[in-house]
């Protein structure tokens, strides 16, 4: 899993928009290298929107012959930025274990539409998993979801969420189906909108945060209706699934302290919930290896019930990522 590295920070260069066709092939051949098969393109919301699709990753040769877990992979890019494809290559390694099937998902980003567009997207994503999990003979109880940065806030409130009705939306044709999951990895991503995201050099708040702002319509004080809506911790109930979150003690993008609301809640509510700080680790220190070990030990624990102890001592910042 070391070769994740670099996709965990998801590039949000020009070069990623400007040619999808390349990047497309570069999936399909690196797939094709690493013995996975992959669907491209499969639409999720009942449209042709690009945004509105997954990619779905499956192993060539199964190690059992049962449904297998899916992990799905919702990428960062502040809510207006990136693209599931920038996920491939951590979806690849994965497949290629014999163990999951691994699953990108794409959403509509802040340009194009304002919150809650995507969490009703990214849930519409899960349910498209249950509702083909038949066909690619997945398994349809055993699904984390895993993301970095805008992804992680995503990611988490899919967790915090799946009771949630008004969270829900009615994209696509497969709304019978839950849009539950069973375990979170959250890799720095924001928990509570009704706080800031970045502080300045005197530690106080920064209301005027451009990404926030295009998610929610207005900064945080002035959405605040819209603020509490979009923040996981505003829904941890006792029958959440497991949480493990990482995050840079020094990340100057998302503040720690929202890993520390997230886990706090997660505590209260008798939610199963794992906290493991990157010493002096910025907001790219989320892509060190051993941080990928331990997520992946975390999902294996949780899909596969492996008998594993996972590591909760912090994890000392790569010198080039503290930042």
């Amino acid at each position: 899993m070391k070769h994740l590295l670099p996709l965990l920070l998801l590039a949000t260069s020009s070069a990623w928009a400007q040619d999808l066709a390349a990047l497309k092939q570069n999936a399909q051949t690196s797939a094709e290298k690493s013995q996975v098969e992959l669907r491209l393109d499969q639409p999720y919301a009942g449209t042709d929107n690009p945004k509105q699709k997954v990619d779905l990753y499956l192993p060539r040769k199964r190690n059992t012959d049962k449904p297998l877990p899916v992990v799905a992979l919702i990428h960062g890019g502040g809510w207006v930025n990136g693209d599931r494809l920038g996920y491939a290559a951590a979806a690849i390694q994965f497949a290629r274990t014999g163990d999951y099937a691994s699953v990108t998902v794409g959403y509509r980003l802040t340009k194009e539409a304002h919150w809650p567009s995507q969490i009703y997207d990214c849930k519409a994503a899960i349910r498209w998993i249950r509702a083909h999990a038949k066909e690619y003979n997945l398994d349809p109880d055993k699904i984390a979801v895993m993301g970095s940065s805008a992804g992680g806030h995503l990611s988490s409130l899919i967790g915090t969420s799946g009771d949630v009705k008004e969270l829900e939306g009615d994209l696509g044709p497969n709304t019978t189906f839950s849009s539950r999951v069973q375990c979170v990895v959250n890799l720095c991503g924001p928990q509570d909108f009704t706080q800031a995201l970045m502080f300045d050099k005197e530690k106080k708040p920064i209301v005027a945060d451009p990404a926030v702002s295009d998610l929610l319509g207005g900064n945080y004080v002035e959405k605040h209706a819209e603020a509490v809506a979009a923040s996981p911790v505003t829904y941890v109930t006792k029958d959440d699934p497991p949480f493990i979150t990482f995050q840079g003690t020094a990340d100057q993008r998302v503040a720690y302290i929202h890993a520390e609301a997230i886990h706090a809640a997660l505590q209260k509510a008798s939610v199963p919930s794992l906290l493991i700080p990157i010493t002096g680790g910025g907001h790219g220190s989320v892509g060190h290896p051993e941080v990928i070990a331990r997520a992946k030990l975390f999902v294996g624990k949780t899909l596969l019930g492996s008998d594993v102890t996972i590591d909760t001592t912090p994890i000392p910042a790569l010198p080039e990522v503290k930042k």
